[in-house]
């Protein structure tokens, strides 16, 4: 869809929600092959299956179905009797069309030349100031030009004396100077993990697809799940690993773990090693695969674990590490000079934990405050690429992103924070191959969290 629908759409999302009859819009998507089956159930899942939270998904989702995904859907609504919605949409698309914005030039920045007490030529003479005669504690004349809008003297370069200054641990890296034993010690700025077990871990495995999905076999993912199975163990949380899960399995192992009783705990674990792809969101990006072929959201599976579905771990954090390729962008890169020889070489037996997209790109919906939901806190969920790239994934050692993950724990989760461990899991990651890849991370938490080792 191009980015003049896309606006038309945005503008028009409050009249669309408030008056669109989705149910009678069904059957036209249907036909016009604007929505699969399973797209439009997960549509009539949304929210509480509302009409007006239907209606908001639809549209919300409609920005993803391609270039005249806008017509077509205004042929759906004049087919099922919303003639006054389909007039409203053709109208202000042809409006759009034939009269579209003009860009507006920036404004010119003069030159301003400023005397003593930062005054102006002219109004030096009106309060009798004189260049030769400054006033105490005055300022330098100085040019104001688009380039340099204050004094330099002027610029906070030195840190107040009650703030902290980073200092060099010796490893590569910056940290408060507040040690972070102090901050562990400290309920207010690092979550407490008392507990022994702190937490539950679970491992979704999904190595060998059906033939009818046209997914590829997993080949090495089995030494992901082995080396995060040992190390979560070490980090004192009880690991429970399922391997080759359907779609609907995968949800289902979610929801009966978010029904058992978490309150004698301090954490929670999920890690989803899969094929994956790109998907429609409002919060979390991205999709993993069941076996079946099928996907589930990110943001599907998150908010099973949310305060209202997960109560007993209200205020605590809840942890999500996936590994799975958020599109197919092959990533080369771009030219910096060269500082190290660390990077891992590409070779063939490297490949994408992805899956071709059938229905052509897709793009990031850009919701409106009026679509957006609140976020649930305490949440993170660790990517093991951008999304919209693939991640890549080594037959003989695993996947480079959970490879790492494993390594860094191993090495600094004795005194450094999962934000600053992830920083190194990135850093490191985007290092290795001819093909590039970046890990990064939604962080919701609301405080430092430091593993229990």
């Amino acid at each position: 869809m191009d980015e003049a629908d896309r606006e038309l759409l945005r503008r028009g999302r409050l009249r669309l929600v408030g008056e669109l009859q989705v149910a009678e819009l069904w059957d036209a998507l249907l036909s016009r092959e604007l929505f699969t089956r399973d797209m439009i159930e997960d549509i009539q899942r949304a929210g509480c299956g509302s009409r007006r939270d239907q209606a908001r998904q639809l549209v919300t989702d409609l920005e993803t179905r391609g270039r005249q995904a806008l017509p077509l859907f205004i042929s759906c609504l004049e087919d099922t009797g919303q003639d006054v919605l389909a007039s409203f949409l053709r109208t202000s698309r042809q409006a759009a069309k034939q009269d579209p914005e003009p860009v507006k030039p920036l404004p010119h920045l003069e030159p301003v030349v400023l005397g003593p007490m930062g005054f102006k030529p002219e109004e030096q003479r009106v309060g009798k100031l004189e260049p030769s005669q400054p006033a105490p504690g005055h300022l330098t004349p100085v040019v104001l030009g688009p380039k340099e809008l204050w004094p330099a003297r002027l610029r906070p370069e030195v840190l107040r004396p009650e703030t902290p200054r980073p200092v060099n641990v010796g490893s590569g890296g910056a940290h408060d100077a507040c040690a972070p034993e102090t901050i562990r010690e400290r309920a207010d700025m690092a979550y407490v993990l008392d507990s022994d077990p702190c937490g539950h871990c679970l491992i979704i495995n999904n190595v060998n697809f059906c033939p009818s999905s046209g997914l590829s076999t997993r080949t090495g993912s089995h030494l992901d799940c082995e080396k995060l199975q040992h190390r979560f163990r070490q980090l004192h949380f009880m690991v429970e690993v399922m391997n080759d899960l359907t779609a609907k399995k995968m949800i289902a192992a979610l929801v009966e773990m978010a029904h058992q009783d978490h309150h004698a705990l301090d954490c929670f674990v999920v890690v989803i090693l899969s094929h994956g792809c790109q998907a429609s969101h409002l919060q979390f990006p991205g999709a993993v695969y069941g076996t079946d072929g099928y996907p589930v959201s990110i943001e599907k599976i998150v908010n099973i674990f949310n305060g209202t579905s997960c109560p007993s771990l209200g205020g605590k954090p809840k942890l999500f590490f996936i590994q799975a390729c958020g599109g197919e962008q092959k990533d080369h890169g771009f030219e910096v000079p060269r500082t190290s020889s660390k990077g891992k070489a590409f070779d063939s037996d490297s490949e994408p934990d992805a899956v071709p997209y059938q229905e052509g790109p897709m793009t990031f919906d850009q919701l409106d405050a009026v679509s957006s939901l609140p976020t649930p806190s305490d949440i993170l969920v660790s990517y093991s690429t951008f999304p919209g790239f693939v991640s890549w994934r080594d037959k003989k050692s695993g996947s480079w992103y959970i490879e790492t993950l494993d390594s860094v724990l191993e090495q600094w989760a004795r005194s450094e924070d999962l934000l600053s461990l992830l920083l190194r899991v990135s850093n490191a990651v985007s290092e290795k191959g001819i093909y590039k890849q970046i890990p990064g991370c939604f962080n919701f938490l609301r405080k430092k969290l430091f593993f229990k080792t």
